[in-house]
């Protein structure tokens, strides 16, 4: 009875060990985009600067980013600011996203929601709109300069109409 005792705590504990050191999710692509960054180019038309700040969170499963517009509303708060995070999805093999922001609400809806395959060092996500609209959004890497560029399209009768062309370039 003494042994089978034994027997089953080691089990147990073998059990409860293996999920305390499953690996944590790991990218070195966006390993890349972890500090602080200046976001500068065109959005919708007008020239814009952001202050993006991206870090791993939630023991290393998301890659989180804050961005605030440096444009200020009629009420002097930040004219966009947008939280996103972006995971691995493991068991489609493919990055999710979650875009969070201050256009218009609804943000915890199915077309907040992207997925992405990588090729080479860029990660192009693809947001379904409700009205069967998409929007593509790719984020690419240019090791050369470590920075990352965010080209934004909305997509109108299987054409791509650009929406956003910026660059992320670090903070010293």
């Amino acid at each position: 009875m003494k042994t089978r005792v034994i027997i089953l705590l080691i089990i147990a504990f073998a059990y409860v060990n293996s999920f305390a050191q499953q690996q944590t999710f790991q990218d070195s692509l966006l390993d890349r985009m972890v500090g602080e960054w200046t976001l500068k180019g065109m959005i919708a038309g007008r020239e814009t600067t952001h202050d993006v700040i991206a870090s791993w969170i939630l023991n290393h499963e998301y890659l989180q980013f804050h961005e605030i517009s440096h444009e200020k509303d009629s009420e002097g708060s930040a004219a966009y600011e947008a939280l996103v995070f972006i995971g691995w999805d493991s068991q489609l093999n493919q990055y999710s996203c979650l875009w969070l922001d201050n256009t218009g609400g609804g943000g915890l809806s199915a077309q907040a929601i992207a997925h992405a395959v990588r090729k080479g060092d860029d990660i192009m996500f693809l947001f379904k709109g409700a009205d069967g609209s998409n929007f593509h959004t790719t984020l690419a890497y240019d090791r050369n300069t470590d920075s990352w560029q965010w080209i934004m399209d909305g997509e109108e009768n299987g054409k791509l109409q650009p929406f956003a062309r910026v660059k992320l370039t670090r903070k010293k």
